[in-house]
């Protein structure tokens, strides 16, 4: 079984931040992801998942919020707010 490393919430923000700031000098934004990646120590998949949160939670890109996937999470047959 694979080791889990915990990145900080800070470490996080910056590498999505780098995405967004870099993907422009990129080919696309895979290969952005791949290069920050790669340069902070994590797994492109990881930053990728990261990036897509960040996409998805203010609604830039489709699917269901981080705060919507908790309250899913958490429902056990009763009205969640």
């Amino acid at each position: 079984m694979k080791n889990q490393i915990s990145y900080s919430p800070e470490v996080r923000e910056r590498a999505v931040r780098l995405v967004f700031e870099q993907q422009r000098e990129h080919e696309s934004q895979r290969s952005a992801i791949k290069s920050i990646a790669s340069k902070i120590g994590c797994a492109a998949e990881t930053l990728r998942t990261w990036v897509r949160r960040a996409e998805t939670d203010p609604g830039i890109r489709g699917g269901m919020s981080t705060s919507d996937r908790e309250k899913l999470k958490n429902w056990n047959g009763r009205i969640v707010n």
